[in-house]
């Protein structure tokens, strides 16, 4: 699939598989702020266009675990009618150790979903499961 991408900081640097089988494009930071003393964002200085009935998902890499940050949506949503720099902002205290311009700090993931139309019902079909929520299959 071909998606266009647009730079719009000078140091962009465009997503690439690290490994070949790989599900998500590197994210490089190009630029870091410092919002309020407990979340730090950093823009990739990337535009993309996804394309309609897709979405772009950015999660953090695995090595956020040696930061001691963690990314503050969980999951971050790229709208199909996006068209500006996309970002990360990352929740951090004082044993962090933050990411640097020029890291690769999170991961890029442009899927399909399917338009749900929901149909209001009185009820559900039965299953084993049932209602049971937290927990109920196991530790």
């Amino acid at each position: 699939m071909k998606v266009k991408i647009k730079k719009l900081h000078p140091d962009a640097v465009i997503p690439k598989y690290a490994k070949a089988g790989d599900a998500g494009l590197d994210l490089t930071a190009v630029e870091c702020v410092n919002d309020d003393g407990k979340h730090i964002t950093y823009k990739t200085g990337l535009a993309v266009e996804i394309p309609k009935g897709h979405v772009g998902l950015l999660f953090p890499r695995s090595s956020v675990y040696k930061t001691s940050m963690s990314l503050s949506n969980c999951v971050g949503v790229i709208d199909s009618g996006y068209r500006g720099d996309i970002m990360m902002k990352f929740a951090f205290d004082s044993n962090s150790k933050p990411y640097a311009v020029g890291d690769r700090v999170g991961q890029l993931l442009i899927m399909p979903y399917p338009q749900i139309e929901f149909k209001e019902v009185e009820e559900l079909s039965s299953t084993d499961r049932g209602k049971g929520g937290y927990g109920s299959t196991g530790s």
